[in-house]
């Protein structure tokens, strides 16, 4: 099925880019990925194009050939200006794959199905409502696609947190601060409110190998799956995994102290929605509609201390 397909990744050079294409290449796709990193490939079935990508690029690219599938990976903060560039990526391709993400649901339903409540649907708060920059535009823009373009070949897809060499996440420490903090003998604080819930956090490679295993499905078109692999460890199960990998030093506390710590401290008001509507949230999730259009299970994936350690590695 994928002998020979095309794949364009555009802003595909990312923790969750690079594992598509990695399962891209051992599935036999021709793949192209538009990013502005400088990356140089070790396969003449890998070709990276060192820019943004800029609806110049992309016309140019379209009018030289046509693309079997295309993943786009590109955050819109405004469905206005996903609308602008949706004809043009779904007229060049055969299956367009849009990237949403797990942060789209409330904390409504357990565990999450594809037909969750989405935060878009339930909340009242006008003000995320109107200013929030990722999950509402995420969740606009699905919407314009189930709604002005049904009928289309596009999936939607909500891949979990994916977490890689470049992006070590535990609740909302990220990058390596969690690895300093280990190799540092330092105490990291996490609030026991989330220790008992279900993460919705997995390894990139895990996420990669769903999405890529997407494309071409016809029960995938016009679909909307979330991509995660299904382990569903909780936060505390996830901490538990840095101290052995790493021997970071947790503490559960209460919310309250957390949050006016160092550690907790919110910065800005996209962190302060990213914690009051997402990670304090029970992301308990069935996989099991992605894992049948895909046609992979549970032990098609590696476990999340087997992607922790590999990942850590790359670090030294």
């Amino acid at each position: 099925m994928y002998s020979n397909k095309r794949v364009l990744l555009i802003a595909g050079g990312g923790t969750l880019g690079t594992y598509v294409s990695e399962e891209l290449l051992r599935l036999g796709a021709i793949v192209e990925v538009i990013c502005p990193e400088e990356k140089t490939s070790a396969s003449e079935r890998l070709v990276f194009h060192r820019s943004l990508a800029t609806e110049a690029l992309l016309k140019d690219l379209f009018s030289k050939r046509h693309y079997d599938g295309i993943v786009n990976f590109i955050h819109a903060s405004e469905v206005e200006d996903y609308k602008k560039i949706h004809p043009l990526l779904i007229e060049n391709t055969d299956h367009l794959i849009f990237l949403s993400s797990y942060r789209v649901y409330a904390d409504e339903q357990h565990p999450i199905t594809e037909d969750a409540p989405r935060l878009l649907d339930v909340i009242k708060d006008a003000d995320l409502l109107e200013n929030e920059k990722y999950a509402i535009p995420k969740a606009k823009c699905e919407d314009y696609l189930m709604r002005e373009r049904a009928g289309e070949l596009w999936t939607i897809v909500r891949p979990v947190i994916s977490f890689s060499e470049k992006r070590l996440d535990l609740l909302m420490y990220s990058g390596d601060s969690v690895v300093r903090a280990g190799k540092e003998g330092r105490e990291l604080l996490l609030p026991r409110l989330v220790k008992d819930y279900a993460a919705g956090l997995d390894w990139a490679k895990n996420s990669g190998k769903l999405i890529a295993n997407l494309l071409f499905k016809p029960e995938a078109m016009g679909e909307t799956f979330t991509v995660y692999s299904g382990h569903n460890m909780t936060w505390g199960e996830i901490a538990s995994l840095y101290e052995k990998v790493t021997g970071v030093k947790i503490r559960w506390c209460d919310e309250d102290e957390y949050l006016s710590s160092e550690d907790g401290r919110l910065p800005s008001k996209a962190h302060e929605w990213q914690w009051k509507h997402d990670r304090r949230y029970d992301r308990a999730i069935d996989c099991s509609k992605v894992l049948k259009a895909t046609g992979l299970s549970k032990d098609d994936f590696d476990s999340l201390e087997t992607g922790l350690r590999q990942e850590i590695a790359k670090l030294k």
